[in-house]
């Protein structure tokens, strides 16, 4: 399966596992300030605020721990001063790695990440070196019990790109633009989705298997486990019997 798909099933996993809520919860309060502070804390009129809020509520995030986080982004409470950005890389086997992350030190974020790279036989690049690789895309993901031709009907109706059966779950593809139009618009048809977010999806995917499948795995585990980090994106496919192998 192909790895956006594949990762999000093992963070699921990994999220129901671990339950590392305290780990969510840091980096969805650093989306919600820097949003609040480069557009302002108008939900209506800051899309970016709006999709971290929606998020964090869908995670539970107490109300007040939402609001804090808008008034440190707004200027009207004491915050951390993010700076945000990407990295760029190549993962074992050939996989490109795209990493965004918010950090108050950006020479240790350096350090960390190129240090999970080198351990996991990948290596850092330059700016643009795999950026061309992913088109940024709005991407809202059902489970399959749901009907397929109701979510096609309702997403394509209120301007979605694509519908993908993709076998374990239903992808819903939009242009960023009008993803919070297309998922309020899924949402009035009754129809609750797994996952909404915006995302990088590959063009094309890497194969890997045995050893490079089991160091991809755990290099993105290392960097989403990195408080500075936000998202990792790669364009890894792994078999299912890779997958099921690795993930016991």
């Amino acid at each position: 399966m192909a790895g956006h798909s594949k990762w999000a099933n093992i963070k699921h996993r990994k999220g129901a596992q671990d339950a590392k809520r305290g780990k969510v919860f840091t980096k969805l309060i650093k989306e919600i300030t820097v949003a609040a502070k480069i557009g302002g804390g108008d939900i209506e009129g800051n899309p970016r605020l709006r999709t971290a809020i929606d998020k964090a509520k869908s995670e539970n995030m107490p109300k007040d721990t939402i609001e804090r986080a808008i008034k440190k982004g707004t200027g009207d409470m004491d915050g951390v001063n993010y700076e945000e950005g990407t990295f760029e890389g190549y993962g074992p086997g050939g996989v490109a790695v795209i990493v965004e992350f918010m950090t108050d030190n950006r020479t240790r974020t350096v350090a960390d990440v190129r240090h999970i790279f080198n351990k996991h036989n990948g290596s850092l690049g330059v700016s643009g070196s795999v950026s061309y690789l992913f088109d940024r895309k709005g991407l809202i993901s059902f489970p399959t019990e749901n009907d397929f031709d109701t979510i096609f009907e309702a997403a394509l109706e209120a301007g979605a790109e694509d519908v993908k059966d993709e076998g374990d779950s239903y992808e819903v593809i939009t242009d960023p633009s009008n993803f919070i139009e297309v998922r309020e618009a899924i949402a009035e048809k009754g129809l609750k989705w797994e996952t909404a977010e915006i995302t990088m999806l590959p063009q094309t995917m890497v194969q890997v298997e045995g050893k490079q499948a089991e160091q991809m795995l755990k290099m993105m585990d290392k960097l989403e486990d990195n408080d500075d980090v936000q998202n990792v994106y790669a364009n890894f496919d792994i078999s299912d019997e890779d997958y099921a192998s690795l993930m016991g």
